[in-house]
């Protein structure tokens, strides 16, 4: 059972669409060491709050403008995206410190958000703000410019609320620090 992923097929993922976003500099860095950030702890916040507020333009290619006639009935949607920016020979990162904080234990990549994993698919739940022709305009996706788009998706409660979601004291803590004014 342990081989049984190697004789699976090979995956190919197409581009639907491309993330335009006032953010053009990725937040960590994946090296050797692990994660880092790029802003100095102080300036976290800051870019945050930055994040929390920007609108982005989700460009999906013209091919695919049908795909998203009756979206903007939701009021949000999940974007799975690529962080094309993350360099390939840093994907091979096993443990990290979560966002590249010492103070902080380090955990195994599918235990943290961290970009630099074996897939890099990231995915958010963001509000969605208007819909003209083939582009989608959402708050708050932490989506460096530039980024492939993979899938979009509706938010629904039915199918994504969990009830009883816990998560680990360092991730809470994380939490609270970036909502503290």
């Amino acid at each position: 059972m342990e081989n049984e992923i190697m004789t699976m097929p090979a995956m190919q993922l197409t581009p639907v669409g491309v993330v335009r976003s006032p953010i053009k500099n990725p937040m960590l860095l994946a090296d050797e060491a692990g994660l880092s950030l790029t802003e100095r702890m102080e300036n976290v916040k800051i870019y945050h709050r930055q994040v929390e507020n920007a609108i982005v333009d989700l460009v999906i290619d013209a091919a695919y403008a049908e795909l998203l006639d009756g979206i903007e009935g939701f009021s949000h949607v999940l974007v799975l995206y690529w962080p094309h920016l993350i360099d390939p020979a840093r994907r091979n990162l096993k443990k990290v410190h979560p966002m590249g904080r010492k103070d902080l234990p380090q955990q195994g990549i599918f235990a943290t958000c961290s970009p630099a994993r074996p897939n890099p698919v990231l995915v958010s739940a963001v509000p969605l703000v208007a819909r003209e022709k083939n582009v989608i305009q959402v708050k708050g996706l932490e989506a460096v410019d530039g980024s492939p788009i993979i899938d979009l998706k509706p938010y629904s409660k039915a199918y994504l609320q969990m009830e009883g979601v816990t998560v680990p004291a360092w991730m809470e803590q994380i939490h609270r620090e970036l909502e503290a004014d």
